[in-house]
């Protein structure tokens, strides 16, 4: 092997690295901010927790949003763009509205559930195959649902609903986000957070609690922190392949099982346990066989 193969792959394998890195970094502030974010809606509405999250966020990408100003007068599929913008802002309300009812743990299981719907969709949305392989693993996803959500007329509650209808809504995000890769990241993410802001705006004057100066800092965190979590995930699939890091997303289960008890003191059912593993299993097997298939364009990302 030459001098300069052996530092190619050296070089590939540190990019791996930091990939992999990053994204543990990522799901964990993710995770953090969902906390924070459950924390919050205790004691104010999701609307405000939305809008003042939203104002931080865009405060903090201001000066990259201004330098590239020009990215936003030349979008592609304005009218796809919107679409996403509004799959995106519903997804999280319905995410920190689920918090409010269910454990943190609870929601997280049913979101992990997102790239399984992902592979089921891209079929239908995208004209996408999927062999038997995969719907197999699919249907097993599905099954590992069906585990954690326990369904009876006890347990088929509105906010367990609302969670899930979160997941898909993900879901058909990613998607329509796959379909505009060409649109810059600044785009993408300034958008979303635009979304969430307008929706907070209105919602947020019916119940309106005047945040103390503490609580104001928690609000201002919990967008800080989701904008490094969207920074990180997005670096560190640009350094390493899909197929590589996307299955470290599946750590954000421990991390809301440790927020969950640690901060709330939830317990995770048997049921919960069990309906992640097998999610967790069937969204491993898909991507691997997304990896043996070499479409590594097949790439989602955590809640905003």
């Amino acid at each position: 092997m030459t001098l300069f193969a052996k530092l190619s792959t050296y070089d590939d394998r540190s990019a791996r690295l930091a990939g992999i890195g990053l994204m543990l970094l990522s799901i964990f502030m993710f995770s953090f901010g969902d906390a924070m974010g459950k924390f919050i809606v205790a004691t104010y509405s999701v609307g405000q927790l939305l809008w003042l999250r939203a104002c931080a966020a865009l405060l903090l990408l201001l000066p990259t949003i201004w330098k590239q100003r020009a990215e936003f007068t030349r979008l592609e599929r304005p009218g796809l763009q919107l679409l996403r913008v509004t799959l995106s802002t519903f997804e999280v309300a319905a995410f920190f509205l689920a918090t409010v009812y269910l454990p943190l743990a609870d929601v997280i299981t049913y979101y992990l559930a997102a790239p399984i719907f992902v592979t089921a969709l891209s079929g239908i949305v995208l004209g996408e195959r999927v062999g038997w392989r995969r719907w197999t693993a699919i249907l097993i996803g599905f099954g590992g649902v069906l585990v954690a959500l326990r369904p009876s007329a006890q347990t088929m509650s509105w906010p367990a609903m609302i969670a899930l209808g979160g997941s898909l809504s993900f879901a058909l995000l990613m998607l329509i986000t796959r379909s505009l890769r060409a649109t810059p990241d600044i785009v993408l993410a300034s958008s979303q957070f635009a979304g969430t802001f307008v929706l907070g705006a209105v919602l947020s004057p019916f119940g309106w609690v005047a945040p103390s100066g503490g609580h104001l800092v928690l609000f201002a965190a919990a967008g800080c922190v989701s904008v490094g979590a969207l920074l990180c995930v997005n670096r560190s699939l640009k350094l390493a392949p899909a197929s590589v890091v996307v299955p470290y997303q599946y750590s954000m289960i421990v991390w809301a099982v440790i927020f969950g008890f640690v901060v709330f003191g939830d317990v995770p059912s048997w049921a919960t346990i069990a309906g992640a593993a097998i999610i967790i299993g069937a969204g491993l097997y898909i991507f691997l066989r997304e990896r043996e298939l070499g479409r590594e364009d097949a790439v989602v990302s955590p809640p905003a």
